[in-house]
């Protein structure tokens, strides 16, 4: 036999089996999600459950069920990691005080992202109506976010011909529903599996080896810095933020949250680092902490290397931070280095 018909024998497969085969894999991804989503809603409204009974038979203090999410999230970070935070506790009481009769309903298909963004509905037939029509349609999150901002539910009730409006919605979130996979890449998921949300594949090589060299050029600089975390995770309902570094110095007894930038720095860069800062203060800063500090950087030659964000008054800055703070130039010359040295790598 001619081993080129042999050979082209292995290779012809019908165009009906391969698609009978990706319909097999993109249907045992389907059902693995809904089986992963399904515990992690299930999970968060019980524990929401347990923490109102909880608080309704403890004690009758003010503060009672501040120290009792404060302790609670303590116990469940140090044995399941991320996703317990006090603020993320919060969330699943209210979870189970918004929905006490959810898993009565047909919504198991929404995600804890869909509940979220539920609960910030006031009206409850509205909130009832979006959730009814998000899981009857299969609407992503980014659907569901963007007909709740643009008030579709009341739009329909106040138009006598409703077709025109429903035609707009389906066209403008068109782009929202085309990844059915979405949420492999959803950091909530990652956390409740207990894996580390990251967005590392998502950066240049670049921008990569000029944040591992800052990293370790921060922490041989001898002042007080001390490394926390890389991309580091930050949700707000809206969306999820990533901070390119975070350090703590032990001088000066703050957080210290950096940002690369590969393009000039932009009013939008300043506004959301600010927003990591006050984020910070009010959710992770502990008592004894000073205000937590913001850098942002740009790997551009000829713009502003950096730009320096606090919540403080600038005479504390200038006098307290600047001693313990890399330069302008100092921050320049490391990154200038490193985009040498990578570029004699690509080279080479």
């Amino acid at each position: 036999m001619d081993k080129s018909m042999v050979a082209n024998n292995e290779v012809s497969l019908s165009n009906s089996f391969i698609q009978e085969i990706k319909q097999l894999v993109t249907r045992s991804r389907q059902e693995a999600y809904a089986a992963v989503n399904q515990a992690m809603v299930n999970a968060y409204w019980q524990i929401g459950r347990r923490i109102v009974e909880e608080e309704q038979g403890g004690a009758e203090r003010a503060d009672y069920g501040k120290q009792l999410l404060k302790q609670l999230s303590t116990a469940l970070t140090e044995e399941f990691g991320k996703g317990f935070s006090v603020q993320n506790l919060y969330s699943f009481r209210q979870f189970y005080l918004t929905f006490p009769e959810i898993f009565s309903t047909s919504w198991r298909i929404l995600t804890w992202s869909h509940y979220k963004r539920l609960m910030h509905v006031s009206d409850p037939q509205a909130r009832e109506w979006y959730a009814k029509e998000a899981s009857e349609q299969m609407w992503s999150y980014a659907t569901l976010n963007r007909n709740i901002s643009t008030q579709y539910y009341e739009r329909l009730l106040l138009s006598q011909n409703k077709a025109p409006v429903e035609q707009e919605m389906k066209t403008l979130t068109r782009e929202f529903d085309n990844d059915k996979l979405e949420f492999i890449k959803n950091p909530v998921v990652a956390e409740f599996l207990g894996m580390s949300p990251t967005k590392a594949f998502v950066e240049s090589e670049l921008e990569t080896a000029i944040l591992t060299n800052l990293e370790n050029f921060l922490l041989e600089l001898g002042k007080g810095f001390s490394f926390v975390e890389r991309q580091k995770l930050i949700r707000t309902e809206a969306k999820d933020y990533f901070i390119d570094l975070v350090f703590y110095n032990f001088k000066l007894k703050c957080f210290v949250l950096i940002d690369l930038k590969v393009g000039q720095i932009t009013h939008q860069d300043v506004g959301q680092m600010e927003m990591y800062v006050n984020m910070y203060d009010q959710n992770i800063r502990e008592n004894g902490d000073n205000p937590t500090l913001g850098i942002v950087l740009c790997s551009e030659t000829d713009a502003d290397i950096a730009r320096y964000m606090l919540n403080d008054s600038k005479n504390v800055f200038m006098s307290k931070y600047l001693l313990c703070l890399p330069s302008k130039e100092q921050l320049k010359a490391e990154i200038e280095r490193q985009k040498a040295l990578f570029a004699l790598q690509q080279n080479n």
